[in-house]
């Protein structure tokens, strides 16, 4: 067929519409191959976890094997192989059951659910040293403080860390993570430093260090940490640094209400009203706060004040007999308000030190307690809502303290997000739901 000028015009421009069209579907077309994982400015070969309980896989009141496989560092090392990350190694117990003591468990008790000890017992073999096995890439010990990590012989206090150790009657707990001659690490420490004080209910010494249940010294914190940092960077490493939780804002603090004392009859009030006038404490229907001990009072006791806590430890039976109403609740299971200026302040100059190293080497720094305390609102992930509510918010494990498998899934994509942004990498997060959350009965 033989076309005019005008035909030709024609069919001209609508070849030149249609490949337009063509070129307009082609750009809105969404990838269809994810982006190739990148590593960055930073080097995963060898990959090093520095820290306490939360590193080491800790949960439900005890550390056991599925745990430290779950463990954030391990997941973080799962990630990492996509941008050419090595092996990575964890100190594994033998057994589920929880070791040294047993770990918590769901049970329905009375036709309720309520947690109770694992009856299993598969720790056979869990106390011998396997450092052999060695060396670790997965250091994390639960019960270590940030002012342990230079003290000789550590592994002579901790049987988590005479596990593994090579030599425990000697060594630093800096001397193990060093072995790994890494390329990258993480530093999650400090949190027991300040932890200890507030799960005794405020009992220890502020600014001490002797004990467990002290707060550490400030100088005494900063000086390990810097020491510890700075050997770890010695050789080129890079890395991420993790803050402190405000441990106050955790499931341990925040479960049993401080005004939990509840009034159903009056003759309950009454009598109350009776026996408390002559130091001037009233209670009505309802909700009331609960009487607890207090050394500074004139009479040993008094009223508690809002915003203060108990923890989670405090024996339930204790208090339907009586604990907080005809008796004051001990002054172990309160964190007062002076108590818990003493956490929230020691907390921040912990963070501040973690903070300011980060500055000054050169590495990631994840606001871990920014982020935690996000979850008291409620955090969706692929549609499940995760909150700091004990057990049913999904995030915190049966102690109240340490997270589920899911929880450290979260914990784990924040610092990856955190590595990606300060190292130029794409590091894929990983999927929170493919991990285990509360394991009901």
């Amino acid at each position: 067929m033989i076309l005019n000028k005008q035909q030709k015009a024609i069919t001209m421009k609508k070849t030149y519409i249609i490949g337009l069209l063509a070129l307009s579907v082609a750009s809105c077309k969404p990838k269809i191959e994810p982006e190739t994982p990148q590593k960055g400015d930073a080097d995963f070969t060898r990959y090093l976890a520095v820290g306490n309980s939360l590193t080491s896989g800790y949960a439900d009141g005890s550390l056991y094997r599925s745990g430290q496989i779950n463990s954030y560092p391990a997941m973080l090392a799962g990630q990492f192989k996509l941008v050419g990350g090595g092996d990575f190694k964890e100190p594994l117990l033998p057994g589920e059951s929880g070791w040294p003591g047993p770990k918590r468990v769901l049970a329905v008790v009375n036709g309720s659910l309520a947690p109770v000890f694992a009856t299993q017992n598969d720790t056979a073999g869990s106390a011998v040293n396997i450092a052999s096995q060695g060396p670790f890439n997965n250091t994390g010990v639960p019960g270590i403080r940030c002012i342990d990590y230079l003290y000789p012989g550590y592994g002579m206090l901790n049987p988590y860390a005479a596990r593994f150790y090579s030599n425990p009657a000697t060594e630093k707990p800096l001397d193990e993570a060093l072995k790994i001659n890494a390329t990258f690490f993480s530093m999650w420490l400090g949190n027991n430093d300040v932890l200890g004080y507030a799960t005794a209910g405020g009992e220890g010494v502020v600014g001490g260090g002797t004990n467990l249940t002290d707060i550490s010294n400030t100088a005494a914190f900063e000086a390990s940490y810097n020491a510890t940092v700075e050997a770890l960077t010695a050789h080129g490493a890079k890395g991420v640094l993790i803050n402190i939780p405000d441990v106050t804002t955790i499931p341990y603090f925040t479960t049993i209400p401080i005004n939990g004392l509840v009034l159903t009859r009056q003759g309950q009030v009454d009598s109350l009203n009776a026996a408390y006038a002559p130091v001037g404490i009233t209670f009505t229907l309802g909700q009331n706060y609960f009487i607890i001990q207090d050394v500074n009072s004139p009479v040993g006791f008094r009223q508690a004040k809002e915003g203060e806590l108990l923890i989670l430890t405090t024996p339930q039976d204790s208090l339907r007999a009586g604990w907080g109403s005809i008796r004051p609740i001990p002054k172990q299971f309160v964190l007062d308000a002076t108590e818990i200026a003493n956490v929230k302040s020691a907390t921040a100059d912990f963070n501040q030190i973690i903070q300011t190293a980060a500055t000054n080497y050169k590495l990631a720094y994840v606001d871990i307690n920014a982020y935690l305390k996000t979850f008291s609102s409620g955090v969706i992930y692929n549609g499940v809502t995760f909150t700091t509510t004990y057990v049913s918010g999904g995030t915190f494990s049966l102690d109240g303290v340490h997270l589920t498998q899911r929880g450290y899934a979260l914990a784990a994509n924040e610092m990856i997000r955190t590595i990606n942004a300060y190292y130029h990498s794409s590091i894929p997060t990983v999927d929170v739901n493919k991990y285990n959350g509360m394991l009901f009965p």
